[in-house]
């Protein structure tokens, strides 16, 4: 696991790097990760990620990792011949996809249309400082140092004094629930900046608080009805469902296809003379399905190898 590629994944928004002064002993690359009502430390050690929360929490963060999932496998699964999902893969060994909650992610991909990654992070804690719950964050709890799949021992170092850290970060809030983000007014949240999106995010509370989104039968659902489920409500389109279903639902079979995805499947996969029959607007679809297709039941890990590798290496050497 490498807890740097995964916040450069574009999968989480709630990852906030630690200040250095606070890193353990031998360790780098930390962050501090909010899911609910907990909070999360963890640094980077060589092949290890040290966590540090309550002993309560901990089986709750090593499910939200995806420890018990054989990345290698995954990796091991992939033809030979194509070359540039191999490379990617490589590139991006460390990478989980994270437990995230549902109704989280059904705001936050709302929020992700037309906005870049920092955008996104700092229109998501605006939201969760205005309408969630102030959260304690300090560091007088156990810890741990996680392998490959779920061995956990306690690390000596990740145990610090909380209120240099507490000095040094802001506050921690939980993302709004429903109810309590139903009390922002469409003006509201219109002066957040969050333009067209505020309608979308208004309705969709609306929604929520009434029942008509039911996020206990969305949890409930397999992949293909989660997508029609969520596709049917006002500001969720196939993308934005995509993201909800491999992020929020974990259905590994989920595939989100934005900008960067399908300026990777034109210029990687495009083939003219096959595609040359197919509708535009189906174009992206069908290069998955038959690129990606063979990837039954991991190929939302395969989308996650290709951003990073598209955005954060290939990129970064260009």
């Amino acid at each position: 696991m490498d807890l740097q590629q995964i916040h450069q994944s574009g999968q989480c928004f709630r990852m906030v790097p630690l200040p250095e002064h606070t890193y353990p002993s031998g360790t780098k690359n930390g962050y501090r990760l909010i899911s609910g009502l907990r909070v999360l430390r963890a640094w980077q050690d060589g092949p290890f990620v040290c966590l540090d929360c309550p002993h309560e929490d901990l089986s709750f963060w090593l499910s939200y990792l995806d420890m018990d999932r054989d990345y290698q496998a995954v990796i091991a699964s992939i033809d030979r011949e194509n070359t540039y999902l191999r490379a990617a893969a490589m590139s991006g060994t460390g990478i989980r996809i994270l437990r995230q909650d549902p109704w989280e992610m059904i705001i936050t991909f709302v929020i992700s249309q037309q906005k870049t990654i920092p955008n996104i992070r700092q229109l998501v804690e605006a939201l969760s400082s205005r309408y969630g719950t102030l959260l304690e964050d300090r560091q007088n709890r156990g810890s741990g140092e996680v392998r490959e799949k779920d061995e956990v021992r306690e690390k000596e170092g990740a145990r610090r004094e909380g209120a240099a850290l507490e000095e040094s970060l802001p506050p921690a809030f939980s993302f709004p629930a429903p109810s309590q983000l139903c009390l922002a007014s469409l003006e509201d949240l219109m002066g957040l900046k969050l333009g067209y999106r505020a309608k979308y995010i208004h309705r969709l509370c609306q929604d929520a608080v009434s029942g008509r989104l039911d996020l206990s039968h969305l949890a409930a659902l397999n992949y293909e009805e989660a997508m029609e489920y969520l596709t049917g409500f006002y500001g969720i389109g196939k993308k934005v469902a995509n993201c909800v279903c491999l992020f929020g639902l974990h259905h590994i079979d989920a595939f989100p296809v934005d900008t960067w995805i399908e300026k990777i499947l034109m210029e990687q996969y495009f083939d003219r003379k096959k595609y040359r029959r197919i509708p535009k607007n189906r174009l992206c679809e069908t290069i998955v399905e038959d690129v990606f297709g063979r990837y039954s039941g991991c190929a939302g890990i395969m989308q996650q190898y290709i951003f990073y590798y598209e955005r954060s290496v290939r990129q970064g050497r260009e």
